[in-house]
């Protein structure tokens, strides 16, 4: 076998002193298995070497060899065979019937509706010159599935089966126009009042359509699909600022159909994979999924926010793609994924030292700073845990998935919804019980994220170490015992700081407070990491101290405190 796949068979020839090849397979271009693709008929006198039948169009423009589609679907009034002869094509799946003649042969075929793509009938006499059986048959040969392998200059015949149906709006003397003067009054007033009905119809349809279209251009005008100026100050109108629109080719191609083996994991709004754009440079598809929570409106949201944001804290935005029901968003890739495959107990991945640990709480941070007071417009993001703090290549912390993110005008420091949407143990309590939700919201999330990070435990699924504790609870017991660096991951003895851990375990608990008043703002939170531990108030007991032991399941969360109990059903993000 030779480099282009050709088996090849050489015999030694004594008086030449050399191989010379006897034959080979296959043995030109045509007889390669379906090289032209379905209804694509291959010569080796022309070029382009695949070449659409008559009746059909190439199925990828202006590229023959991905094969031909019908022109007109089949199985209607208009049928007929285009003859051709002196073909080779593949062997029938259905076995050969003897026909009296022809037409027979042709009315079986026709008889089958989409199911006989052509025919071929042999006389006896050609029967019997090619076999040189003494029997006599007439062959009806069938075709009930797409035709491939045709190829030019060979020896038989074929009948394909096409529909002509443009010919019929073709200018001709039709019988209509024949039989005009057999019309009636009432025939031509029914033909008048169906022809006004069309009219009005049509331009209803019209209006319609025009508004919409409209309607279309405006928003598109809100979706500048151009390159985004790394230059651009963040100060001018968000109407200005876009981001590269990909097609959805080129995003299949990248990530090689959305192929399993390309998929980076799965969130609530969809999955994500890596893909390999055609410079070679490494993304991160986000593919979301018709059913999820994340509808255009978040869709747009993302978009629109992650574009207008630049902070090294935050993800990258590189584009996005909208096509039917696809809504996909192309971020930069992190090779690290996300932090909850770092920090909980059993995770498989080895875990961070504490000097890592502590520059990523303080890299959140100053994300978190920039949403709520650096950006020009106040951001709340509204959905913050661990796994959607996305690492780099230097673990350097990235705040993702901005979906559920919301812009607070002005000096506004909290709004409220009807639509709670979040995740169980990262919500604060006035976000999950009454729709109130703040830069405090964010702030409690942060505190959650701390505390998990300290203590390499999960909120939500924490080992119950103490009777109807969460891992708040749990770090508020060992505050008021004297004893908080009980709470530190035992994985971190040998790298840690304790000034430090007590330090963010302190800053975690005055994040987590109850009273959103009471907590810090992002501001305070990076003075107080940077600062000295004397200096750091004393935090008052935290929200969701208790839980209940009871099961839940993962749309619903049990909530209580030291002052009522509340259970309630909650729409999860994740």
């Amino acid at each position: 076998m030779n480099h282009t796949g050709n088996i090849q068979y050489f015999s030694w020839e004594e008086n030449v002193k050399q191989w010379v090849m006897d034959w080979q397979v296959p043995k030109d271009y045509c007889r390669i298995y379906r090289v032209c693709g379905k209804f694509s008929l291959c010569s080796l006198t022309s070029f382009p070497r695949c070449s659409c039948l008559q009746g059909f169009d190439p199925i990828s423009p202006g590229d023959t060899s991905a094969g031909c589609k019908r022109r007109y679907e089949i199985c209607n009034d208009t049928d007929e065979f285009h003859n051709m002869t002196m073909i080779k094509v593949e062997n029938p799946t259905l076995p050969f019937f003897n026909a009296k003649n022809e037409s027979e042969c042709k009315a079986r075929c026709l008889s089958n509706c989409n199911s006989c793509a052509a025919y071929s009938y042999n006389p006896a006499k050609q029967e019997l010159l090619r076999s040189g059986r003494p029997e006599s048959t007439n062959r009806c040969w069938i075709w009930d599935s797409d035709l491939y392998t045709l190829q030019a200059n060979e020896t038989y015949n074929i009948s394909i089966r096409v529909s002509q149906a443009g010919k019929v709006d073709q200018p001709k003397v039709s019988s209509r126009e024949k039989s005009s003067s057999f019309l009636t009054e009432k025939n031509i007033l029914i033909f008048a009042m169906t022809i006004l009905v069309i009219l009005l119809l049509g331009s209803v349809g019209y209006i319609y359509c025009k508004r919409l279209v409209t309607h279309q251009q405006d928003e598109s005008e809100r979706w500048a699909i151009e390159l985004l100026d790394p230059d651009q100050s963040m100060e001018e109108d968000t109407s200005s600022i876009g981001v590269p629109f990909f097609q959805l080719e080129s995003i299949l191609a990248a990530t090689d159909n959305f192929s399993e083996a390309n998929k980076l994991g799965r969130g609530g709004f969809g999955p994500v994979y890596k893909g390999k754009l055609l410079g070679g440079q490494e993304v991160a598809v986000k593919r979301l999924s018709s059913v999820s929570v994340q509808g255009l409106e978040e869709f747009r949201n993302e978009v629109m926010l992650i574009a207008k944001l630049q902070h090294r804290s935050l993800v990258r935005l590189l584009g996005y793609c909208m096509k039917g029901n696809e809504k996909i968003l192309i971020y930069e890739y992190m090779p690290n994924k996300s932090l909850d495959a770092f920090i909980y107990d059993g995770e498989p991945r080895l875990s961070l030292d504490w000097a890592t640990r502590f520059e990523i709480i303080i890299g959140i941070a100053r994300g978190l700073l920039y949403l709520h007071q650096d950006s020009r417009l106040r951001i709340i993001h509204r959905d913050l845990k661990t796994s959607n703090i996305l690492l780099d290549a230097e673990m350097n912390p990235k705040i993702s998935d901005f979906g559920l993110a919301k812009i607070v005008e002005g000096r506004e420091m909290e709004a409220t919804t009807n639509r709670v949407i979040g995740t169980y143990g990262y919500m604060a309590p006035e976000y999950a019980l009454e729709g109130l939700f703040s830069i405090k919201s964010d702030v409690f999330s942060f505190g959650v994220i701390v505390l998990e990070i300290v203590s390499g435990k999960r909120n939500t699924a924490t080992p119950q170490l103490r009777q109807n504790l969460s891992l708040l609870g749990y770090a508020w017991n060992l505050w008021i015992e004297d004893v908080p660096l009980k709470l530190m991951d035992q994985r971190l003895l040998e790298s840690s700081n304790s000034v430090e851990v007590l330090k963010c375990i302190i800053v975690g608990l005055l994040c987590v407070q109850e009273d959103a008043g009471d907590r810090p703002t992002m501001a305070n939170v990076v003075m107080m990491l940077a600062s000295d531990i004397t200096s750091l108030p004393n935090p008052k007991q935290p929200a969701f101290v208790t839980r209940k032991t009871t099961s839940t399941s993962s749309s619903s969360s049990s909530y209580v405190t030291d002052k009522t109990s509340i259970t309630m059903t909650l729409p999860v993000g994740r």
